[in-house]
């Protein structure tokens, strides 16, 4: 079985959906990300990776309320799916076996 290929930031996003658990949608997980990490995120770029990550079953997504607040839209939360948290697990064992195999000599500076 071929290992689950995660990028960085699909990574970060999954990662953030699961710390968010029940309130994980789009402005939510924007804002946890750029506060967390201090790292700027574009609208279309998260969408588009929660989409993505949808579709490789690493989330699924249910519709929420409408509320007057938003117009009458409803916010699209989403949660990570046992898939989604195989591919988490593979790429923290990954990192950590890499990060374990670094001689001590190679940050003596």
């Amino acid at each position: 079985m071929a290992k689950i290929q995660l990028g960085e930031f699909e990574e970060i996003v999954l990662l953030t959906v699961a710390v968010l658990y029940d309130e994980a949608y789009g402005v939510a997980i924007k804002r946890e990300i750029e506060e967390r990490l201090d790292r700027s995120v574009s609208v279309g770029a998260l969408q588009s990776a929660l989409r993505r990550m949808e579709t490789k079953g690493f989330l699924k997504s249910r519709l929420g309320e409408a509320t007057k607040v938003r117009g009458g839209k409803r916010k699209r939360f989403f949660t990570v799916t046992p898939y989604g948290k195989q591919a988490l697990t593979e790429v923290r064992d990954a990192r950590l076996q890499l990060w374990q195999s670094i001689p001590k000599i190679a940050f003596d500076f």
